[in-house]
C-alpha cells in the first residue's frame, strides 16, 4: 500500500491533480447544486476502486490515512477542479466519530460498507426548532426493552432521498440540562414510520429535506457512545465542518467568474465598477490568509478553537457579496441561467440564490459572532 505521507506535499498535489482532471466527469465540473447520487456515483466508485474513498481514515480501517497536511492538499485539488461533493457524510464525518466513539462492533460492522459508499448516511440535527441552537432540540428517543421509540421531526437534512441511514441527535432525558440529556443513534432511513420530504430550494434544487420519525425503533446497540452523552459525540463532528465551510476555494471560483464577466462586458472601464471590484479582491485576500492561519494549525496537528468561526462568517458573507455584485453587474443577463461550461456567459442567478442559504447553514453567522464574541473577545452575554 502506498505511502502517501511519505511523498512531499508537491508531489503528492500532482498526483491527486493528474487522477481528478483524467476522471472526474466534465459536466459536473463546478457544479451550482449539490448532484444527486446517481449523478456522482460513477465519479465516487471511481475513488473506491482506487482506495482514495475515505483519504481521513486511518489505513487499518482501509482509509488513506492521511496526515492534516496531505488531507488538506487531498480537498484543495479537488476544489480547484472544481469536484461536486457527493453524499459523503459518512466518510467525512460519522466515520472518523466511529473510529473515535464507536464500539468494536460498530466498527466492524459498518465501516467497510460506508467506506464503499455501499451505504449512504445523512445527519439527522437540525429541527425546525433547533437549528443553530441545537441543544433545544425535542426529538424523543423512549428505551423500550432492547430498543429505543424514536419520535420527532428534523429538517434541512442534506441529501436525505438518497440516505440508507442516518446518524441523529435526539432528546433520551427531559429533565436534563439542554446539552445533557442527549443520545447519538445510528437509525436506518428505510425502518418503518420514516418519511422523507424534500425541500425545493430558491435556485430550483433539493438537496435539503425534511424527515418525520414516528414510532421508528432503533436496537440499543445503535446507540454511540454512552446514554445521554450524545453532545461530546456531536461535537467531534463540528471541527471538520467549520474547517470546509471557511474554505475560500468557493469564494475564489465566485470572483473568477465575477472577473470573467467584466472582461467579457468591458466594465473595467466604470471606475466605480473598479472600486468596488478592488474591494472584494482584498475581501478575497483576507479570507485566504485567515484560512492559511487555521490550516497551518491542522497541519501541526492541533485542535481547531472556537476562533474558527471567524472563517465561516468571512467565507460566507464575501460569497454573498461577490455573487450579489456578479448579478448586479450581468442586467438583464443575469436573471437567465447560462451554461458556463460551454464557455459563454456567467451563470450569476443560481450562485445568487444559493449563496443566500449559507450564512445560515452550519449554524448562522449571528450565532458564531456570539461565539466569537464570547469564547475570544470575553464579552458579557
Amino acid at each position: 500500500m502506498e505511502n502517501w505521507n511519505a511523498m512531499s506535499d508537491d508531489a503528492f498535489r500532482l498526483e491527486v491533480r493528474d487522477f481528478v482532471e483524467k476522471h472526474f466527469p466534465p459536466e459536473l465540473k463546478f457544479f451550482p447544486l449539490r448532484p444527486r447520487w446517481s449523478a456522482i456515483k460513477p465519479w465516487v466508485m471511481r475513488l473506491v476502486e482506487k482506495g482514495w474513498s475515505a483519504p481521513n481514515w486511518p489505513v487499518e480501517y482501509g482509509g488513506m490515512g492521511l496526515s492534516p497536511s496531505k488531507m488538506l492538499v487531498f480537498l484543495d485539488e479537488q476544489e480547484r477542479c472544481g469536484v461536486a461533493r457527493g453524499p459523503d457524510q459518512g466518510v467525512v464525518q460519522l466515520g472518523p466519530m466511529l473510529i473515535r466513539f464507536g464500539t468494536d462492533e460498530q466498527k466492524r460492522t459498518l465501516l467497510p460498507a460506508m467506506r464503499k459508499y455501499e451505504t449512504i448516511w445523512c445527519q439527522g440535527y437540525s429541527e425546525p426548532n433547533a437549528g443553530s441552537d441545537l441543544a433545544s432540540l425535542t426529538t424523543e428517543a423512549v428505551a423500550d426493552g432492547d430498543d429505543f421509540v424514536i419520535n420527532g421531526r428534523k429538517i434541512w437534512t442534506s441529501v436525505a432521498f438518497d440516505a440508507t441511514h442516518t446518524y441523529m441527535l435526539t432528546r433520551t432525558d427531559k429533565a436534563a440540562k439542554k446539552q445533557e440529556g442527549i443520545t447519538f443513534f445510528l437509525v436506518g432511513m428505510h425502518s418503518p414510520g420514516v418519511t422523507v420530504r424534500g425541500i425545493k430550494n430558491l435556485a430550483g434544487g433539493t438537496e435539503f429535506c425534511e424527515v418525520l420519525f414516528e414510532n421508528v425503533r432503533t436496537p440499543r446497540h445503535t446507540m454511540v457512545g454512552e446514554l445521554n452523552k450524545g453532545w461530546t459525540v456531536a461535537k467531534s463532528l463540528l471541527e471538520f465542518e467549520r474547517l470546509n465551510t471557511g474554505s475560500p476555494r468557493r469564494v475564489d471560483q465566485a470572483f473568477a467568474r465575477l472577473e470573467a464577466l467584466a472582461k467579457e462586458q468591458g466594465l473595467f472601464s466604470d471606475v466605480a465598477f473598479a472600486e468596488r471590484f478592488t474591494r472584494l479582491r482584498l475581501d478575497v485576500a483576507d479570507l485566504k490568509a485567515v484560512y492559511a492561519h487555521f490550516a497551518d494549525q491542522v497541519r501541526r496537528g492541533e485542535r481547531l478553537g472556537p476562533d474558527v468561526s471567524l472563517m465561516k462568517v468571512l467565507a460566507t458573507e464575501t460569497y454573498q457579496r461577490i455573487t450579489e455584485f456578479m448579478l448586479e453587474a450581468s442586467g438583464d443577463l443575469g436573471l437567465t441561467v447560462r451554461d458556463e461550461r460551454s464557455g459563454h456567459g456567467v451563470d450569476a442567478l443560481s450562485r445568487f440564490l444559493v449563496a443566500r442559504s449559507l450564512t445560515i447553514g452550519a449554524g448562522t453567522n449571528e450565532i458564531h459572532r456570539n461565539l466569537l464574541a464570547k469564547q475570544i473577545l470575553q464579552l458579557p452575554t
